[in-house]
């Protein structure tokens, strides 16, 4: 199955100032998620954002804050599964009562909110995109023990550009001339 902009939803989770620090290879993540971001701002993809407990892991990045669409959501949580967190639970099904039934996840951390996050949406009905190059944790040997899980419990575990390019699904489009730039170099 391919994504589709039409049908797909990107959740960021928990890209947080406190947290971001100490996370394996942070910079490229939000590298990736800056493209996912614009993809999704360029393709009319809905956004929401999860805070974990930001009074004590702090706000969203700014960088990241700043590159959300004007129609973002963000919505603070303590449930580490962003699915048993009522505000975010309503707004995933509002979003899929409209068609949007395609889940594209990034974030940290790959073996706790993610994971969580991703395997109950999946278990909801839910056809779950992690994405591969945009999801970290402390320890690299978390995130393959998330991504092993993840695959198991029947989640796709992808990348930035199989997502931008599914959204985008051709070439010689404004989208893609808007877009391609970001993969170059």
């Amino acid at each position: 199955m391919l994504m589709n902009a039409s049908r797909s939803h990107l959740v960021v989770v928990d890209v947080q100032a406190r947290l971001m620090p100490a996370i394996h290879e942070g910079e490229s993540l939000v590298r990736n998620l800056a493209i996912l971001l614009e993809a999704a701002k360029r393709l009319g993809v809905p956004v929401t954002v999860t805070e974990q407990y930001p009074k004590g892991l702090g706000a969203t990045l700014p960088s990241v804050a700043e590159a959300l669409p004007n129609d973002a959501v963000t919505l603070s949580k303590t449930t580490f599964s962003a699915a048993r967190e009522p505000s975010i639970a309503e707004r995933i099904a509002i979003q899929r009562g409209s068609g949007r039934d395609q889940l594209v996840i990034c974030g940290a951390e790959a073996h706790v909110c993610v994971l969580q996050s991703a395997v109950e949406f999946k278990t909801s009905g839910l056809d779950v995109f992690v994405v591969a190059d945009a999801v970290s944790s402390r320890s690299p040997h978390s995130v393959s023990a998330a991504c092993a899980r993840l695959l198991h419990a029947g989640c796709h575990w992808v990348t930035t550009e199989m997502v931008a390019f599914e959204w985008m699904e051709r070439a010689a489009t404004d989208d893609f001339r808007a877009l391609s730039p970001l993969f170059k170099g």
